[in-house]
């Protein structure tokens, strides 16, 4: 893929590298003989003589995609079979080569070798055909092995460029800005017992000025240049959609003067039909000359669509429920912690009052005695596994006096529910609960809401359904969607890129899964997670919210991401033998786990099958040492603060490398895709998921009570995110919820020809023919009215785990990793 007439960074490049072709600085490549090596280096394979890429002058390519060369090698007796090339860029600028094919090669025909690399100026690339262990390397090909293990590997030191392949580790230490002045000082997450947390790439930017603990930023306008290994770079195709998603989250830069400007003509929702137009014809901002420059400065047509936000017509129309009132509903309320958004957090009740972790001292348990009568007559409900709890109490009240400090005003959460014969869940009371206002010392002061339909008592019930969504989506977006599945991700990326070797089958195994994710990381760490970044202004804690996401990452358990076991974990199944997957459902109309458990079992057998290619006793697995060191370094380092844990898999068995591959592949495919990908559809119509509360229940014989009884609307609307939020934070999901145009899916692969072991591709056809199995059994549930969670009042049917998918906004489709 060569470098784009219409790329943003460089729009001359095309030309300059034709023009060094004119030259005679080209591109050139060198075979790598895998059966007899040159004693004058390291008995490394013989290299052969050098050919150039040709036709790159004549080909044009005006848009992004790929690009076929010819490239003729002379025939050398002495290099015999070809097992690796060098290739060398004397062009001015990168290009992407996605992969080379020897055709007609002397006694062995045809030879590919998959690449998906950046390969810049100046740099000799390396690239090695086949999947192998170590002790199956043709000896002539194992100082490349090593080499190129050591170059990813880097030094440790220095600055890293554009153009570097490093992976290396480092804490986030660059979240927050201290030059900036105190606002902007974030906690140092990772390396302390306080805050730990999984490690980033590192960038090796200098320190800042005014504290050297903290890694100084780069402009938010240079956000796409940030420093990732440059083989996790996205392809052409993706960044044409990276630069979309920057360009919105671009937002922040502009917010401050575009606050100014929506102040002028303050707009705030006075009835939910205000709302609805959003959806249907947008919102006319005003007319300004700051954004009016925005738009032309915005190269690229399609690139400027994207900012229909900031058009002078309106925003934009946005998709919308088929019942748009579906959302007043308990049953929607109550289905959604199934079938929904955030379908990981509800967990069976199985003791009361509901266990604290926090400090009695300081959170008294006033808040329990109160629920503990409403449930008191459904106490044989609770032995018989029919009541239910979203318990959001001990992770949030820590924060809630500095929370509620700020605009936001928010209450710690706990909602019980009951298991109706049906299969649905009943609310049947919402706890909320704040720190005492006179001190923690005194513990703390709740309030009990019971449902109510008509009236003031109807009113505060649904404000107290909002305080949950409210709760939930902060604690969704950042412990469930990024901290689990984003950072807990990124040290395995680069555990694997160190220790084992494109060779490795492993290493090919897992590499589709990491597709994109340091890249997205990179991204969120520059616009979204970082002090005053959009996440801080989208979602209620605030600045409090990726220490949050540290306090979580405490309880953080790798065996316990593999699905069976949260399952387990949370009460929502038991350990059964006799049923499919071990376990078995207490709700048997549970979506997420339904569908999941399907997905979980096809990956495992995947896994099971693919390994078994490559390690026929335990013992292999014993004595690799790739496989050894890349474990090793996970957890000494990847995941270091966690490192000392007793429940780490040994890695001395085929079943704790299937097991733990397992889990890889399920946390970066599926569970992100449950957890992100419904962000629209539900989060994006905000009756239904409001992120930000700016109000407290009203008392009785204040001007808001009055409110409350004689305009309903109008005192939930005061109450959740108000309409400039709104709009900001359903553009940011929209974007965030749609598959890119080059998206591969699970049980696919960007190329058929990834390995050439016969076996292992059977196997994947195999899992692939799964795939659809399971598609045609989630289409034939979701057509069936006995299951009504998987509908629901709402009318949006549950595909978050529908394997594939079309391009675009489709609430459906697992890619294979965490791409977005």
């Amino acid at each position: 893929m060569k470098k784009n007439l219409v790329d943003l960074r460089n729009p001359i490049a095309s030309v300059h590298d034709r023009f060094d072709e004119i030259i005679g600085n080209k591109v050139t490549l060198q075979l790598i003989s895998a059966v007899n090596g040159d004693s004058e280096n390291s008995n490394g394979g013989k290299q052969g003589k050098p050919a150039h890429l040709e036709g790159w002058i004549t080909t044009l390519n005006p848009t992004a995609g790929d690009v076929t060369f010819n490239v003729n090698f002379e025939w050398e007796e002495e290099i015999g079979v070809p097992g690796a090339f060098i290739i060398k860029n004397c062009h001015h600028h990168e290009f992407y080569l996605r992969s080379l094919t020897l055709e007609d090669v002397p006694g062995h025909g045809r030879i590919h070798f998959v690449c998906n690399s950046w390969v810049y100026p100046e740099t000799r690339y390396k690239k090695i055909a086949s999947s192998s262990l170590i002790s199956q390397t043709p000896a002539p090909l194992k100082y490349y092995r090593e080499e190129e293990l050591g170059t990813l590997r880097g030094n440790g030191s220095g600055k890293l460029e554009e153009w570097d392949r490093v992976y290396d580790y480092d804490t986030y230490n660059d979240l927050g800005e201290p030059d900036k002045g105190v606002k902007y000082i974030r906690p140092i997450l990772g390396g302390s017992s306080e805050y730990p947390y999984p490690r980033r790439g590192r960038t090796g930017r200098p320190p800042a000025e005014t504290d050297p603990r903290y890694e100084s930023r780069i402009p938010l306008l240079k956000s796409l240049s940030i420093y990732i290994p440059s083989d996790e770079r996205f392809s052409y195709l993706k960044f044409a959609d990276a630069v979309a998603y920057g360009l919105k989250s671009g937002f922040q830069f502009l917010f401050t003067e575009l606050e100014a400007i929506i102040d002028t003509t303050p707009h705030e929702f006075d009835k939910i039909e205000d709302i609805f137009k959003l959806y249907d014809n947008g919102i006319k901002l005003p007319e300004s000359s700051l954004l009016d420059s925005a738009r032309k400065a915005i190269p690229l047509e399609t690139i400027r669509n994207y900012l229909e936000l900031m058009g002078s017509d309106s925003v934009c129309g946005f998709p919308q429920a088929e019942d748009k009132y579906a959302w007043r509903t308990d049953e929607e309320f109550a289905r959604e912690m199934l079938a929904g958004l955030n379908p990981v957090v509800i967990h069976r009740l199985q003791e009361f009052p509901p266990n604290s972790r926090l400090n009695p001292k300081v959170y008294s348990n006033e808040g329990n005695l109160k629920t503990k009568e409403c449930i008191e007559k459904n106490w044989r409900a609770l032995k018989n596994n029919k009541l239910y709890i979203l318990d959001y109490h001990d992770a949030l009240m820590p924060y809630m006096r500095g929370i509620n400090s700020t605009s936001t005003k928010t209450y710690a959460t706990r909602t019980l529910l009951f298991l109706r014969s049906d299969g649905t869940l009943k609310p049947l009371a919402i706890e909320l609960s704040l720190p005492h206002p006179d001190g923690d010392h005194l513990g703390e002061v709740s309030e009990v809401c019971t449902p109510a339909e008509h009236g003031a008592e109807g009113t505060i019930w649904q404000l107290a359904k909002a305080y949950v969504a409210v709760n939930d989506s902060g604690y969704h977006q950042l412990i469930c969607h990024w901290l689990h599945t984003h950072a807990a991700m990124e040290p395995f990326i680069i555990a694997t890129n160190r220790q084992l070797s494109v060779l490795h089958p492993i290493h090919k195994l897992l590499h589709p899964h990491f597709r994109d994710t340091m890249n997205i990381n990179a991204l969120a760490r520059q616009t979204l997670i970082n002090a005053g970044g959009l996440l801080e202004r989208t979602v209620f804690p605030g600045k409090y919210a990726m220490e949050m996401t540290a306090v979580a990452y405490r309880d953080w358990s790798f065996p316990e991401q593999a699905l069976p076991a949260d399952l387990v974990k949370r009460g929502m199944a038991v350990e059964d033998p006799k049923s499919p997957h071990g376990i078995r459902l207490l709700i048997e109309d549970y979506p997420y786990a339904v569908d999941g458990l399907e997905i979980w079992s096809a990956i495992k057998t995947w896994v099971e099958d693919y390994c078994s290619c490559y390690y026929k006793t335990d013992e292999m697995i014993r004595e690799d040492p790739e496989l050894q060191s890349w474990w090793r370094e996970l957890r000494e380092k990847g995941h270091g603060d966690k490192k000392d844990e007793p429940w780490w898999p040994k890695m001395q068995t085929r079943e704790d490398l299937v097991q733990t591959c397992t889990i890889i592949i399920w946390v970066a495919s599926a569970l992100h895709a449950a957890v992100n990908f419904g962000q629209f559809p539900y989060g994006g119509y905000l009756p239904n998921r409001p992120a930000m509360s700016r109000r407290f229940l009203p008392k009785p014989g204040t001007p808001e009570y009055a409110e409350l009884e004689s305009d309903p609307q109008k005192a939930f609307l005061k109450t959740v995110t108000p309409q400039w939020l709104s709009i900001l934070g359903i553009s940011l999901i929209e974007i965030l919820s749609r598959h890119a145009a080059d998206e591969v899916f699970l049980g696919q692969r960007d190329t058929a020809e990834w390995t050439r072991d016969e076996e292992a591709l059977k196997a994947f056809e195999r899992f692939g023919d799964k795939l659809k199995e399971i598609e045609d059994r989630i289409l034939k549930l979701n057509s069936d009215e006995k299951w009504r969670n998987r509908y629901g009042p709402a009318k949006i049917p549950y595909t978050l785990l529908f394997p594939s998918s079309e391009v675009g906004l489709t609430g459906k489709g697992i890619p294979n990793s965490v791409s977005i």
